[in-house]
């Protein structure tokens, strides 16, 4: 018996077996994937990440709180202790809250629960990538609609797409990412009343939301079927965390919590997002710090030959005008400051973005655009 078993052992092994490579979906075929550029600069300004590192408080107590991690037990599956810490600082309930990896998996959550094959999802261009990304991976259906020239949503065209499209989530950015534009509240509730009606769902996504004067929380009902993403990312300077949440009804909450994977945040995260939240009043501090500088970058940007829009971000979205934006982007680059191009993007053609940095990152950037912007210029007498 063990001689014919290592002879059908040799045998498979002198096989020549014809491979045939599986293939993922169409449309995972067709994606080009999401990224921004990762170089090594001086200036590093085209992610939206703070420029500010966390208070040295509250990484003493994330220190502390890795000594006394506990590796060898899973994490708390329904995350209770950040919910709650989470709801306190909106005034909700536990039960309101999803929190996630990030924003981006919230994103991907409402999908999985509530897109899919024959559902679709309606998005305003030029806009965040991901959303049509996210859409794409769970098999739901895009429409479509146009910002006007300055960015905004256009009140008759957005609410004649819900009408006719019905679309089953309707994805709203604000500050809109990437032109810092804020959808109006009263138009976003109009949104939702018509979505409302046939049973779709809004999503405003406020990853900037705490540079901007308002927010759709304010609208939160449960009732009304509005959600409100956010993330720790931007304002709360926690990027290399990757801890997001929404902010919605009980029954939405409750239709997330059965598409997310088991244990899917781990107990350190849960933990830091928790202390975040300790020192919500430092993280303000950082806020009031960066909107003061996009104000004093805006400022800068209106002294040279280029087109801004009004920005409630941690980014300004400029146009070149003395010469073609690529261009001034490869120079930015030359001189390691890296912003981000938009110059392909429809909406956006010949647009660059720009992060709120620390003053010395934000003049070294005024510096280096008006530098860019001088090379080949005619000099007088050409």
């Amino acid at each position: 018996m063990l001689m014919l078993h290592r002879f059908e052992f040799e045998h498979r092994e002198a096989t020549v077996v014809s491979f045939v490579r599986p293939l993922p979906s169409a449309g995972v075929v067709a994606m080009a994937g999401y990224h921004s550029p990762q170089v090594e600069v001086d200036v590093r300004l085209n992610t939206n990440e703070s420029p500010l590192p966390p208070p040295d408080d509250f990484v003493n107590e994330v220190a502390s709180a890795l000594k006394n991690q506990v590796w060898h037990r899973y994490p708390d599956r329904l995350a209770k202790e950040l919910r709650q810490a989470i709801g306190e600082a909106h005034g909700l309930g536990p039960g309101s809250v999803f929190p996630a990896n990030g924003s981006n998996e919230v994103l991907q959550s409402l999908h999985l629960a509530y897109g899919g094959y024959g559902r679709t999802t309606a998005v305003f261009d030029p806009t965040y990538a991901m959303y049509s990304q996210i859409a794409s991976t769970t098999g739901t259906g895009l429409v479509r609609c146009p910002r006007g020239a300055d960015h905004l949503l256009i009140r008759e065209n957005s609410l004649r797409l819900l009408e006719d499209k019905r679309p089953d989530l309707v994805v709203l950015c604000s500050p809109n990412n990437p032109t810092g534009t804020v959808d109006p509240l009263d138009l976003v509730a109009e949104v939702v009343d018509v979505a409302a009606s046939y049973g779709g769902l809004v999503v405003v996504d406020e990853a900037y939301g705490q540079f901007a004067t308002e927010s759709a929380i304010s609208l939160l009902a449960d009732d009304r079927p509005l959600v409100v993403s956010r993330t720790f990312s931007k304002t709360w300077a926690m990027a290399g965390v990757r801890l997001g949440y929404l902010l919605a009804p009980a029954w939405c909450v409750e239709d997330l919590d059965r598409v997310a994977l088991p244990y899917h945040l781990d107990s350190l995260k849960q933990k830091i997002g928790v202390i975040a939240l300790r020192h919500a009043g430092a993280m303000a501090e950082r806020v009031s710090i960066l909107i003061a500088e996009r104000k004093r970058l805006l400022a800068g940007l209106a002294r040279l030959p280029v087109t801004t829009w009004p920005s409630e971000a941690n980014f300004v979205l400029f146009r070149t005008e003395s010469r073609p934006s690529s261009e001034v982007w490869q120079a930015l680059l030359d001189r390691s400051v890296l912003v981000r191009d938009f110059t392909d993007l429809s909406g956006t053609e010949g647009c660059l973005r720009v992060t709120v940095g620390t003053p010395d990152e934000n003049n070294c950037f005024l510096e280096a655009l008006r530098e860019a912007l001088d090379e080949n210029s005619p000099t007088e007498g050409d």
